[in-house]
């Protein structure tokens, strides 16, 4: 049985939705003021994986993921370009939706923007503060009063803001002295964007936007919530505190957060220029590189970025198709077959439903295919066959193994460079070198070298050749 660590009670629990009713599944998306980057790659691939694994049990699922159209960072950043806010927003969604298309996830059932949902938002503020959770400040910005609602920090175990740096996220947000925040932000200058309200022209906050859509589309609640760990506090702590506050019954079975993206043993930030984005990546490396590399950490853990990490997901990955070269899915299997294919099976999802330990599952697809390549030295084609076939639907299960594998593999020697190139010959020139020499350990350490850069080898007498083994 699938278990999901909660982070309200901070444990895993099990899920016992209803297979007849629609898992409901709330997202907080992204703030179009730039390009896409890895940690937005990170949050949306787990969600990816989440919503595929539900429905492979059986589910259905309505996956909502919002856009945020407008906010400070996206009016500063439209003004430096002397660009208008409409024209950034677009650029941006369009380069979004790409550079998601390319890591295969799969779309949204729904991506409502905020600018297409203030009357919701003004509606959801007018109760709050007919209720008197909310209330107009002097300089006629709407807060939400923290006081009123007596369960605030149940979610984060946390009720106050600690330092300045809690507060620098979203400025059309900021806190008073009592950290109450801002629903609603009075509009100064005529010139600034803004829409009508009964409280005179302004924008929302940042916190109220996910809570008026979720009650939007899910008004007797959400299944599951979640986004990355840095909106735990405050942006998620105050979406519960506003939707309870709304409607005390109002239930949130699951809060999942994603671990943050580690760079140069800091976390990933544009305030320190070390930002990786997911387009840079693309010209890079191929997109189930990507996804592969990402699924090898545990979503709850922190993400330690290193091109290296990414180059070994690559190298694993090349070696998965190169097992699936020759495989012929049409096939059938006899009873010792189904028991040797039912423990690989068992070992998979056990991971899966383990709190979607992908890194467990990603190593029963190595280990999988170290067994296929076994198998294939010993002939048993039906068998090869039948393993292969598991092996790519327990990657299609991870959104990965969706590439022929001859074309696959062929990429990789069409982006050789000739310098790469020279440098293989070098290696295949200096291991028969070795050979004359009779140094048989250096030169079956070359092998192995070029057996990791997708090359073997064949011995001759008095010179060796390679090929590309994948090119067959």
């Amino acid at each position: 049985m699938l278990k999901i660590f909660n982070t309200l009670t901070k444990k895993k629990e099990k899920v016992q939705f209803s297979y007849s009713k629609i898992i409901n599944i709330y997202v907080c998306g992204v703030t179009v003021y730039d390009l896409c980057h890895i940690g937005h790659a990170r949050t949306f691939l787990v969600f990816d994986i989440i919503k595929r694994y539900l429905e492979y049990l059986g589910y259905k699922t309505c996956y909502v993921r919002n856009i945020t159209d407008i906010d400070d960072k996206i009016i500063y950043t439209a003004n430096r370009n002397n660009e208008s806010i409409d024209v950034l927003v677009k650029r941006m969604i369009k380069h979004m939706h790409k550079d998601f298309l390319c890591l295969n996830l799969q779309d949204p059932d729904y991506e409502p923007k905020v600018t297409r949902c203030m009357q919701d938002i003004i509606s959801f503020i007018e109760i709050l503060l007919k209720k008197n959770f909310a209330y107009i400040a002097d300089n006629k910005d709407i807060l939400f009063s923290i006081k009123q609602y007596n369960s605030y920090g149940i979610l984060s175990r946390r009720k106050k803001l600690c330092c300045l740096h809690d507060t620098v996220s979203y400025d059309d947000s900021i806190y008073n002295e009592s950290n109450d925040f801002v629903l609603w932000k009075h509009s100064i200058n005529k010139s600034d964007p803004h829409w009508i309200s009964p409280w005179g022209p302004g924008r929302p906050g940042w916190h109220i936007e996910c809570s008026a859509i979720i009650n939007k589309f899910f008004k007797n609640g959400v299944n599951i919530h979640g986004g990355g760990i840095d909106l735990l506090f405050p942006h998620h702590e105050n979406e519960l505190a506003q939707l309870k506050s709304i409607k005390s019954s109002f239930s949130i079975k699951f809060w999942i957060h994603v671990g943050m993206v580690i760079i140069n043993n800091h976390k990933m930030s544009k305030s320190l220029s070390n930002t990786v984005f997911i387009r840079d990546l693309l010209h890079k490396y191929d997109p189930e590189v990507i996804r592969f590399y990402i699924l090898s950490t545990h979503y709850r853990h922190p993400l330690v970025f290193r091109e290296k990490n990414l180059n070994a997901s690559q190298n694993i990955l090349k070696k998965i198709y190169v097992s699936l070269l020759y495989h012929n899915i049409q096939c059938t299997h006899t009873n010792d077959q189904k028991k040797l294919r039912n423990t690989f099976k068992e070992k998979f999802f056990s991971a899966m439903n383990d709190d979607f330990n992908t890194p467990k599952a990603c190593l029963i697809l190595q280990k999988l295919s170290q067994y296929i390549n076994k198998i294939k030295k010993s002939r048993d084609i039906l068998l090869y066959n039948s393993l292969s076939k598991d092996l790519i639907f327990f990657g299609n299960v991870l959104g990965l193994l969706n590439h022929d594998p001859k074309n696959f593999l062929r990429s990789f020697t069409n982006k050789m460079s000739r310098s790469q190139i020279n440098i293989v010959e070098k290696l295949v020139r200096m291991r028969d070198s070795y050979r004359n020499n009779k140094k048989w350990n250096l030169a079956d350490m070359i092998r192995k070298k070029l057996l990791k850069l997708g090359v073997t080898i064949k011995d001759g007498n008095e010179r060796s050749t390679y090929k590309f083994i994948y090119k067959n």
